[in-house]
């Protein structure tokens, strides 16, 4: 995959985007920032270090845990680029994952602040099937993302991943994303499972060519985190 030669790049807006994208920039702020494990929903796979789904049965839009495992994605292409970008917005960790245990990672676009993401480029397939993977969906059906673009984000459902925001574009191509509707203070931060904050780890520090301590730094100072997780901790976690 080639990739990290933008660590740090800015959206711009999207007002000069017209039409269905065939491309996107799929911005990842959690585990799916490391290629490896954004390859399992690429190909249907289980992440290295997690637990394994306990069960096959479909999940409910919403529902807190997950209960089975990646089904892939039609296209399993491997993304042609990736490039880190810095998003508008707060990374926070909430709710309770079954597939790594500890707080999972959302995005809060509306509070001041900076999220560090992995931008990879898919096709607007390959993102509608991960994000329906991440929404306990069915895959196979391009999402809709004209609203996200119009407006900044729409809203597929009322549960964790089921909002798609649209930050902005880099070269042209929108920055997609999804995340929970809710703000990051309406709910109880939950910390971060040390597998889980490895995933973040190694992806952020590729895409944006950061070291150890500075991708430590980062993540112990967002809420759910912060308090738990001290940097030096964290920066065992990346050797």
């Amino acid at each position: 995959m080639a990739g990290n030669t933008v660590p740090g790049a800015r959206p711009r807006t999207v007002a000069d985007i017209a039409g269905t994208p065939d491309l996107v920039w799929y911005a990842a702020y959690g585990s799916n920032a490391n290629p490896d494990r954004l390859n399992c929903y690429l190909t249907g796979t289980t992440p290295a270090g997690a637990l394994a789904p306990p069960g096959t049965a479909a999940e409910p839009p919403g529902a807190a845990l997950g209960s089975r495992p990646e089904r892939g994605c039609r296209d399993r292409t491997t993304p042609a680029r990736s490039i880190g970008i810095i998003l508008p917005g707060l990374l926070y960790f909430a709710t309770e994952s079954a597939i790594w245990t500890g707080g999972r990672a959302f995005y809060d676009p509306a509070t001041p602040a900076e999220t560090a993401t992995r931008a990879y480029l898919l096709t607007r397939a390959q993102f509608s099937d991960i994000a329906a993977q991440e929404m306990y969906r069915p895959a196979g059906t391009d999402l809709d993302l004209t609203e996200a673009l119009r407006t900044g984000r729409t809203h597929l459902g009322p549960g964790r991943y089921e909002t798609v925001v649209c930050p902005g574009s880099y070269e042209g191509v929108p920055i997609v994303t999804f995340t929970a509707g809710w703000r990051w203070r309406d709910l109880r931060g939950n910390p971060p499972a040390p597998e889980y904050l490895r995933q973040i780890g190694i992806g952020l520090r590729a895409a944006h060519r950061w070291s150890r301590e500075d991708a430590a730094v980062y993540l112990a100072s967002r809420p759910g985190a912060a308090g738990s997780w001290t940097p030096h901790e964290i920066a065992g976690l990346l050797r």
